[in-house]
């Protein structure tokens, strides 16, 4: 694989490509493995709805009849499947963990989502997962709600690596930041070693769509169309630098601690009008990590150019755009909370279709033998 190809150059550029989805096909084949050495993936995300269609494949069947047979219930039966899948792409990316001393070869698992506003049962839960995968390379998400704020308090303080998802305005991105620290000074006071690593997953592409449809019939606004996700993003990592250049982030780093690295999720564009690779292009930076769908992936390896786009004259204008918008009187933080709460929602949708998949099978297979 050569380095000079595009996403071997976002990694030399310092930037961490990483697969936003899983498969067990790909697994037992070999082609994560060798998906991995092609694309210079460093890390792996998934979701429920990634689940949910990876539950559609047949090479299921024999390990949910087994689990059937073993009276396991449709929520265990996913919990036994996920689990496996995760620790495989985990081993199968352990050698990039060890290469990158714990910052790549990360692999992420999703809290069930109706656990989303109960603290105490996605904490409770985290641990279960952390537990059961039993893999150092793996990363727990937690939603960014305000349950899931106080759970990623409790999860860092316990040494739980975490992934704060469901990120969309850039003051929730400051909220999940401060509790970062908070648990990391917690663990300083108490002796603990600070190497938790921790991610932010704020997403770009729900942002265009939804003030793009809050822009139509407002005249003057064209140049703001799919204009605002990118710079909602750099004003997050503004608030990145703003926080872990500040002396409580560097006291904490002299100590063994590392950023809470922001990562760009939801990086596949939904509108046809716009480049296929815009929220890869437009947010190259170093220190950063983007989680892409494989067709977003393959597609920026074909014609992505490598450069860093995250520059001072770009951070400069994303703030004039969004002073342009908030002229407008589209508001941006009412857009965001209706985002936060619709991926909650969109996930809960997809972890019902994942059980009824597996619901599904069992009817098909019957009951199993006396």
């Amino acid at each position: 694989m050569s380095n000079t190809l595009p996403l071997a150059a976002l990694g030399r550029l310092g930037q961490s490509v990483w697969l936003d989805s899983i498969s067990r096909e790909w697994i037992v084949s070999g082609e994560l493995a060798q998906m991995v050495a092609d694309l210079s993936i460093t890390g792996l995300t998934s979701n429920p709805t990634i689940f949910a269609a990876a539950l559609h494949s047949s090479v299921y069947d024999d390990a949910i009849a087994d689990l059937i047979h073993q009276g396991c219930d449709d929520r265990t039966i996913f919990e036994r499947l996920a689990v496996e899948d995760i620790r495989s792409a985990c081993d199968i990316l352990r050698d990039v963990w060890k290469a990158s001393a714990g910052l790549d070869g990360m692999v992420s698992i999703e809290l069930e989502p109706d656990l989303a506003h109960d603290t105490v049962g996605s904490t409770r839960r985290a641990r279960e997962l952390w537990h059961l995968v039993d893999r150092p390379n793996v990363m727990i998400k937690v939603p960014a709600t305000e349950a899931g704020m106080d759970v990623v308090h409790e999860l860092v303080t316990d040494g739980i690596n975490v992934n704060v998802t469901l990120l969309f305005s850039v003051g929730a991105y400051r909220d999940v930041m401060d509790r970062y620290l908070s648990a990391l000074e917690q663990r300083l006071a108490s002796g603990d070693h600070l190497a938790v690593h921790s991610v932010a997953s704020f997403f770009i592409s729900r942002i265009d769509t939804a003030v793009d449809a809050a822009l139509d019939g407002t005249t003057g606004t064209d140049h703001l169309r799919g204009k605002i996700a990118v710079a909602n993003a750099l004003a997050a990592w503004d608030a990145y630098l703003e926080v872990f250049t500040s002396d409580r982030f560097l006291t904490l780093q002299r100590a063994g601690a590392r950023p809470q690295r922001p990562l760009w999720a939801s990086t596949g564009t939904k509108n046809a009008a716009y480049s296929d690779i815009l929220y890869v292009q437009e947010l190259i930076a170093a220190g950063s990590v983007n989680t892409m769908p494989l067709a977003t992936m393959q597609a920026f390896q074909d014609h992505g150019t490598a450069q860093v786009t995250v520059t001072e004259a770009a951070r400069r204008q994303a703030q004039a755009l969004l002073g342009d918008l908030r002229g407008s009187g589209v508001n941006l933080d009412a857009i965001t909370e209706q985002l936060r709460t619709d991926g909650v929602a969109a996930f809960e949708q997809s972890y019902r279709e994942l059980l009824a998949r597996i619901a599904d099978r069992r009817t098909a297979m019957g009951p199993p033998p006396a």
